[in-house]
Formats: C-alpha cells, sequence, structure tokens
C-alpha cells in the first residue's frame, strides 16, 4: 500500500486501464529524489498484472555512468522486444527496421536517421503492444542518454490509438514539453506519521520530529528511522544532529564499510552496468575481495540478482564516489578500462579511459573520436557530440581538437542541441588555422545562422567562408556561394543576390553554378542572360536525385516566372526527403511543399504539411523554418476565411521572422494578412497591405513574395479605386514574367491585364486566362478567381444570362476548397444575376480529414503501402492502419482503390 499517493496511483491507474482499452499515452512523474517514483513504477506494474494480465511489460533504468553511450538505455529498454524469434522487428517499414537495427547495434545503420529511429520505436512499441498492451516503465529518466531520451520523448508524443503506455519518472528540472506531467511531493503529515508507525515503533514526539525534519520524503523517512537506536526512538536520547538526508543518507553507511567492501561498491558505483563478472574482475586487479560482496548486501546497499548486482537506491552511487579520493577514482576507472578491454566493448573502455587520464593523451583522445563515430553511425548525433568534447578536451594538437571540435559542433546541431553546437563552433574557429577547415566552419556556422538566427548574417558568414575556399577549392566555394544565395533570398537582398550570382558565373561548375548565376543576372534586369542560365539548369535538373538540388530547380523556375513548375519541382523534393533518409532535410523541405501544394490550390493538404514540418521543426529546434511553416499556415487560413486563425498564425511568424531578417517569411505572413482583407471584400486595406510589402516595412520588397503576391495586388487595387498603381503593378509583373512559358503562369498575367481594361476590352482577355487555366489543370483556386472576376464584369455589362455559369463554377469550386469568403462573394454575384440560391457544392471529401489523416489519405492515394506511408510520415504502420479504418468511412469509400479514384476527380 502507498500511503498519501491516492492522486498518483488513481492517474497511474487509469494510463494503465487507457492502454489495455486501446490507447496510448504517456506520463511524466516527477519528484526529487526518494519521494517514491520507483514505488509508483512498481506500482504500475503490480496493477497491470491484476487487471491486465495479457500486458506485455518493458522496463529500463537510467544510470549515470552510462549518459555518453548512445541508445544504451534503449537497447535496455527494447532488449526483450528484438532477441531473435520475437517477429516484432520484421513487422516495421524497412527503413524504421534499419534504423533501430542500427541504433542499437544489430546492423549498420543508414544515414541521418534521427527522426528514423524514433518512428522505428514507435513502431516498435506498437508491434509489442498488439496483444493485451504494453506498459513501459522508465526510471531516473534523466540519467538516459540524449539519443534515448529524445527517441522515447518522441514515441510518447506520438501515442493515440497504439495500446501502449509510457510512465517516465526523472527529477525535477525542466519541463518535458507535450507529454502530460504529474508533480510527486513528499507525503502530508498525516501520511508520513503512518507510515513511520508502519515500520516502528516510536515515541509520538520523536515522530513528529523526524517527519519535520525529514519534510514527508519516504526514503529520508525509511532511512531515517533505520539509523535511530531504541533509546533514540523512544525519546531518551537526543536524535542525531543534523538528521542526515539526500546521499547523506548513505553516506556514513559507505563511510563505516571496511576498505575491501568500500572498494568493490565504488567499483560498481563507477561500472554503472551492474556487471556483476567485470565489477569482481575489476576490484581483483586493484587487490579487491570478493568476499566483500557479502559484506555490502549485509548492510543493505547493494543486491546480487543472478549476474547482476543492483544498487539499492541511486543516491549510493554519489556517495560511493564522495568517500574515495581523485586518484582512488582513477583507478577504478583504469581498471575498468582494462577488463573492457578484454571483452572487446571499444566504447566503455574508451570512456573509462578517459575518466582515468590527467592531462591530454592523443591514443585516449582518438579511442573516445572513434567511439563518436560509432555513436554517430547509429544515429546518437547528441551523445556523438559528448564524446567529441571530451576527446577534443585530450588532445594536444590544435589542429586536431579543432576539428574534433567542428566534429562536435554538427553533431550536436544534428542532434537538437544548437547552444552547444554553438559553444563547440566559436571554440572550433579559435584554434582553426588551415583554411580549407577554417572554410567549412564559416559554412557550418552560416548554415547554424540560418537555421536558428539571422539570414543577413548568415548570408555574410557564407560569403565569407567562399572568399576563404576561393582559392584552393573552387567546387566547395561554389557550394558556400549558393547557400549566400539561399539566405539572401530569405533576406530580400537583390543586390546580394546578383552578386553573389557574378561571382558564382565566374567558377566552374554545372547545374548550380547556372542556378545561382542565372537568378542573379534575372534580378540584374539581364533576362536574355539569366533566362538562358536557368533554363539550361532546368534541363539538366532532371539527373539530379538530392532534395536540395529539386529545390533549386524550383528557385530557376520561380525567377522565370513560372510558379507552377516550381510548386511541381518542390513536390519531387518532398518525395526525395520522404523516402532517402535524409531525414535532417525534411522540416524545411516541407516548408517549400507546404507553399507548393498551396499554390497548386489544394489547401487543407497545404495545411497538413505545414502543420506536420511545424511539428517536426520544433522538435529539432529548426526556429526559422518553424516560422515558414506558421506563415504558411496563415496563408491557408486566410483563403478560408478564419480571421482569428490567420492573424494568430501570421503574429507567431512574424515574432520570428522579423527579427531574424527573414524577408521571404515576412512577406508571406503580411500576404496571409493582406489575402484576408482581399476575401472579405476589404479591398483598401488589402490594397494598403500589399503596397506595403512592395515599398515599406520589415521584408518589404523581397522580389518573391512581392512577384507571387501581384495578380492579388492588382485585384485590390482596382477593386478601392487605385488604377494607377493596379498598372504600375502590371507593367513589373509583365517584366517579371518575361521569360515565363509555362500556361499557369501567361494566365495569371492574363487576368491581370483584363483587370486593368474597361468594358467589353476586358473579356477576351478573361477567356484568354481561362483557356490557359485549362491547358494542364492547374491551380483550382486561381481558375475559381479568374472565373468570378469574369462573371462580374459580364454582369456588370448586363450580360446577366452569360455571367451566370463561370459565377456558378467559381461558387462551386470555392465552396468544395474550403474557401468560404470567396465562395460568399461568388453568390452575392450570382444573386445579383437574379439566379435563386441553389444547393450549396459538396464540400471537398478530403477536407473533412484531420490533418493526420490527409497526409495517410494522399500517400496511400498515391500508390503507397502502409509500410510506406509509416515510413515517410514517421508513424508504425499499426497506426496507419488505424487511420484508415477513419477515412474511409468519412470518405464513403471502403478500398484503396476507390480511395486512388476519389482523390483524381
Amino acid at each position: 500500500m502507498l500511503r498519501g499517493r491516492e492522486t498518483e496511483t488513481a492517474a497511474v491507474a487509469e494510463l494503465v486501464t487507457a492502454a489495455a482499452a486501446g490507447a496510448g499515452r504517456g506520463l511524466v512523474l516527477r519528484g526529487r529524489p526518494g519521494v517514491g517514483k520507483s514505488a509508483l513504477l512498481e506500482y504500475a506494474a503490480e496493477y497491470a498484472a491484476t487487471t491486465a494480465p495479457g500486458m506485455r511489460v518493458l522496463r529500463a533504468t537510467g544510470s549515470e555512468p552510462e549518459q555518453e553511450m548512445a541508445f544504451a538505455a534503449l537497447h535496455q529498454l527494447l532488449l526483450p522486444v528484438t532477441l531473435p524469434g520475437t517477429g516484432l522487428l520484421e513487422a516495421l517499414p524497412e527503413p524504421q527496421r534499419d534504423a533501430v537495427r542500427g541504433a542499437l547495434g544489430l546492423a549498420r545503420s543508414p544515414s541521418d536517421v534521427r527522426f528514423l529511429v524514433s518512428a522505428g520505436v514507435l513502431s516498435l512499441l506498437t508491434e509489442a503492444a498488439v496483444d493485451g498492451g504494453l506498459l513501459c516503465l522508465i526510471d531516473d529518466f534523466q540519467w538516459f542518454d540524449q539519443a534515448s531520451f529524445d527517441a522515447l520523448l518522441f514515441a510518447a508524443r506520438r501515442l493515440a490509438n497504439e495500446g501502449v503506455a509510457m510512465l517516465f519518472a526523472l527529477r525535477e528540472g525542466p519541463a518535458v514539453r507535450d507529454v502530460p506531467e504529474l508533480k510527486v511531493g513528499d507525503l502530508d503529515p498525516r501520511s508520513a506519521a503512518e507510515l513511520l508507525t508502519e515500520r516502528s515503533s516510536m515515541a509520538a514526539p520523536v515522530r513528529d520530529r523526524i517527519v519535520a525534519l525529514t519534510g514527508g520524503n519516504p526514503l529520508a523517512l525509511r532511512e531515517a528511522t533505520d539509523l535511530l537506536t531504541p533509546g533514540q526512538m523512544a525519546g531518551r536520547a537526543p536524535l542525531p544532529d543534523p538528521l542526515p538526508v539526500g546521499s547523506d543518507l548513505f553516506g556514513d553507511q559507505v563511510k563505516r564499510l571496511p576498505d575491501a567492501a568500500r572498494l568493490l561498491l565504488l567499483v560498481a558505483a563507477a561500472e554503472g552496468q551492474g556487471d556483476l563478472e567485470l565489477i569482481l574482475r575489476a576490484a581483483e586487479r586493484l587487490g579487491g575481495d570478493p568476499a566483500a560482496l557479502d559484506t555490502i548486501e549485509a548492510a543493505g546497499l547493494a543486491e546480487v540478482d543472478g549476474a547482476r548486482l543492483r544498487l539499492r537506491h541511486p543516491l549510493i552511487r554519489p556517495a560511493a564516489h564522495a568517500t574515495a579520493g581523485p586518484s582512488e577514482r582513477r583507478r577504478v576507472h583504469t581498471a575498468l578500462a582494462d577488463v573492457l578491454g578484454e571483452t572487446g566493448d571499444r566504447d566503455r573502455r574508451a570512456w573509462h579511459r578517459a575518466a582515468a587520464t590527467l592531462g591530454q593523451d592523443e591514443d585516449v583522445a582518438a579511442a573516445l573520436a572513434g567511439a563518436a563515430e560509432r555513436a554517430q553511425a547509429r544515429g546518437g548525433y547528441a551523445d556523438a557530440a559528448t564524446a567529441l568534447i571530451r576527446s577534443a578536451e585530450l588532445t594536444p594538437d590544435r589542429a586536431v581538437r579543432a576539428g574534433r571540435l567542428a566534429g562536435a559542433a554538427t553533431t550536436a546541431w544534428l542532434g537538437g542541441r544548437p547552444g552547444l553546437a554553438e559553444t563547440c563552433l566559436a571554440e572550433a574557429r579559435e584554434l582553426a588555422e588551415e583554411p580549407s577547415l577554417r572554410a567549412d566552419l564559416l559554412g557550418l556556422r552560416g548554415r547554424f545562422e540560418l537555421i536558428f538566427g539571422n539570414a543577413d548574417e548568415a548570408c555574410r558568414i557564407f560569403l565569407e567562408g567562399a572568399a576563404l575556399a576561393g582559392g584552393t577549392d573552387p567546387s566547395r566555394a561554389l557550394e558556400l556561394l549558393a547557400d549566400a544565395s539561399e539566405a539572401a533570398g530569405g533576406v530580400g537582398d537583390d543586390a546580394a543576390i546578383i552578386d553573389i550570382g557574378r561571382r558564382a558565373e565566374a567558377l566552374p561548375g554545372g547545374f548550380l553554378r547556372q542556378a545561382v548565376a542565372g537568378i542573379g543576372a534575372m534580378l540584374d534586369g539581364d533576362a536574355e542572360r539569366g533566362g538562358a542560365l536557368l533554363r539550361a539548369a532546368l534541363e539538366s535538373a532532371d539527373e539530379r536525385t538530392d532534395a536540395a538540388g529539386f529545390l533549386w530547380a524550383s528557385a530557376a523556375a520561380s525567377y522565370l516566372g513560372e510558379a507552377d513548375a516550381a510548386a511541381a519541382w518542390i513536390v519531387r523534393a518532398g518525395q526525395v526527403a520522404r523516402v532517402s533518409g535524409m531525414t535532417g532535410q525534411l522540416p524545411v523541405v516541407l516548408e517549400f511543399l507546404a507553399t507548393a501544394e498551396r499554390i497548386n490550390g489544394r489547401f487543407a493538404l497545404s495545411a497538413a504539411i505545414a502543420d506536420e514540418g511545424l511539428g517536426l521543426a520544433r522538435e529539432a529546434g529548426y526556429v526559422n523554418s518553424a516560422a515558414a511553416h506558421l506563415a504558411n499556415l496563415a496563408a491557408v487560413a486566410a483563403v478560408q476565411g478564419r480571421q482569428e486563425e490567420c492573424e494568430r498564425y501570421a503574429r507567431e511568424a512574424l515574432a520570428i521572422a522579423i527579427p531574424h531578417r527573414l524577408g521571404l517569411r515576412v512577406g508571406i505572413a503580411s500576404y496571409a494578412l493582406g489575402l484576408l482583407d482581399l476575401g472579405l471584400g476589404r479591398f483598401a486595406a488589402a490594397h494598403a497591405r500589399f503596397e506595403s510589402m512592395v515599398t515599406a516595412g520589415p521584408g518589404a520588397g523581397h522580389p518573391t513574395s512581392v512577384w507571387r503576391s501581384t495578380p492579388d495586388r492588382v485585384e485590390a487595387a482596382i477593386g478601392c479605386g487605385e488604377a494607377a498603381a493596379a498598372r504600375a503593378a502590371v507593367s513589373a509583373y509583365e517584366r517579371w514574367s518575361v521569360k515565363a512559358k509555362t500556361p499557369q503562369s501567361r494566365a495569371l498575367l492574363a487576368r491581370c491585364r483584363a483587370l486593368l481594361e474597361s468594358g467589353e476590352k476586358a473579356i477576351p482577355l478573361y477567356e484568354e486566362a481561362l483557356r490557359l487555366h485549362a491547358v494542364d489543370g492547374g491551380s483550382p483556386f486561381e481558375l475559381a478567381r479568374t472565373q468570378l472576376l469574369y462573371g462580374e464584369r459580364l454582369r456588370r455589362g448586363h450580360r446577366t444570362s452569360e455571367a451566370r455559369r463561370p459565377l456558378r463554377a467559381a461558387a462551386d469550386t470555392f465552396q468544395r476548397l474550403g474557401a468560404d469568403p470567396w465562395a460568399q462573394r461568388a453568390l452575392n454575384e450570382l444573386r445579383a444575376t437574379g439566379e435563386r440560391a441553389s444547393a450549396p457544392a459538396k464540400p471537398d471529401a478530403f477536407n473533412q480529414l484531420t490533418p493526420q489523416e490527409l497526409r495517410i489519405a494522399r500517400l496511400v492515394a498515391d500508390g503507397a503501402s502502409n509500410r510506406d506511408v509509416a515510413a515517410r510520415l514517421f508513424l508504425s504502420p499499426r497506426t496507419v492502419e488505424y487511420h484508415l479504418y477513419k477515412i474511409y468511412p468519412k470518405l464513403g469509400i471502403s478500398s484503396r482503390t476507390e480511395l486512388v479514384r476519389l482523390s483524381t476527380q
């Protein structure tokens, strides 16, 4: 019975019961040492055994000495479900299975597997829960290695209907994001007194005094009671002063041990895993006596369980360390390293050698760097960074130390620890002297700045790196110039992009040189040279197989004025990023993919992708990517007339984008607010917003946002009587689109020209725009907007019967897309023609789906299997299956074939 824990046991029971019923969720139990978190985990196990006897239970306990060992804790937790014969790993999608096997040291790991390992853990837990549910009991979570910590939290945040309960116990500290948390405090005075009475007979004043001195901490209550003499319990002798608490509870016990027993306990504390044979062999090397094990057990400090030696409480470890001097601790680590050398455990041996080393030692540093390389190969980036930092500390040579710190910066970044990455990078820069290394460090620093900080500063840093590399490595210089152009494009710095383009054109190279130089030439007003370079780049873009290459192809098409072609290249980039295993790129690729689907008029899908990207960006700490996704969500909300959401998303995006000089993101968030006004018929307000994007305010003049918003700006200007402003905008749009060849880009230009004309002169231009819209099935939203404007012009020319058809088509499309303000505007025009309101068009069936359901449905409709979908969306196959069972009824279908057919309608 757990006294005073009614709230906590009820929460634990509810968690287990929900998992047994098929739900999935996590719960964090947080409290200081000794409050009884481990007891609550045991209660959960007992409750599961009683109420859900078929539930599988997995356990793992963090160990402070193993914090640097990538995936050590995950291996401990998952070992029972990864043993040969279980068949559970084989049920995972291949990318996830390979990543998990690599993380656990069962096979070679693919590259860039951070999200894949985490998704694979979720899938594996889901498979293990199939027959009766699964309970994961995770103790001392604060001491898990970072790779295991991240993977388990990734899984816990995504639990929904998997039959998995994850119960985490950890000490006080920063909150764990997006996982419910329950504070476990000390016992109230009454419960604490009852616990003391249950354990021993003592005088009431003594009991009350102990409760007061311990604050009701259950561990302190139990251990303090064991320290008291009969006279002290009866109140005939004074209590110890001070009464031991915290690690002091065990410090006196450790000090009272004979030397041999104290040595053996110190070895066990330093070893960390409880490997009894290893502990005894290391102690023997130090002259220890195996018989001292009996003394430790008799003192209640440890217990032997088969081949394992378990310390009775985690506080015993710091107590054992505190009673030993530095030289004795180093001797223990040396002995452990020697024994581990005989067993072939290179990584643990490297860490123990490092702990035993005074000063710098290249052999030890190299061994630790090797451990870091192996951790990185398994996807344990943060733990690899920790190893490289310690390796650098031990490295005597400045250049080698700089290189290792650079590696630490990269792996810390990939491991989601940007602050640590910045620190390592700064230290490496102070040491680096060789130009190529300095250029690489500047490239890394620029990338950090572009992802987490100021895009303008990132551009400057990339240019500095390109200048350093230019003399010896033209290929690397071109890559850094491309990075600089990307950063300048994010800012909207035309002058920098033009200058970078000229520098790139002077270097040897193919596709990348053509793209960077061509964009610069277009902005410099040389459409002939720029167009030729960009067309040449696009001609070779099909040979690319990487997401980054397809994004550059998208940029090339965009600067040619072909938004639809740019969107198509982005879709290809998204497909590659999802299946290539290069998942670290995914939050950034999804920025562009969400934008592409919005340009294509698939708003629900765009929002679903942005929602996914925002989650991944926040998970990885990609601050600037989060701003991009927020801006896109604002734009989708604007189209659909959700004013409060649009303004909130735009506000959040601008709060990041303005101080970080992200002109493009500022432009999109501002565009969203203007589009909201335009859809609601507030033409003057919309015109003012669109004009400010060109002339004033943060992000003003960004070429991409200005160009893409020009059709909206023209419509708003005409709507509020600003014909001169509309003509100036169309003139600029014509210059930008001079090299555009795609039907959709020409359709938008024709629509803009039609808006400038009065009376019947506009009609042929609208009809030309409608003909071009129909050529290759472009954005249904843009087609409907052209139909709306065409119908409005026909009605105002008293051709009411002719106006009804385009107005009716526009209203139907807007209703289907969920663009409510635009639908209302079309319906108002239709009523003005004398047509009675007909039944509303049936909304797009896919708009009924949640973002997760929509992402799954679209991939299935494209022909992906459940395993493929799971691999691409970092889900388990069973989660995909569960969602499909919900998707089919919502769409009124019953098979994948019908889903494919519906998606093409």
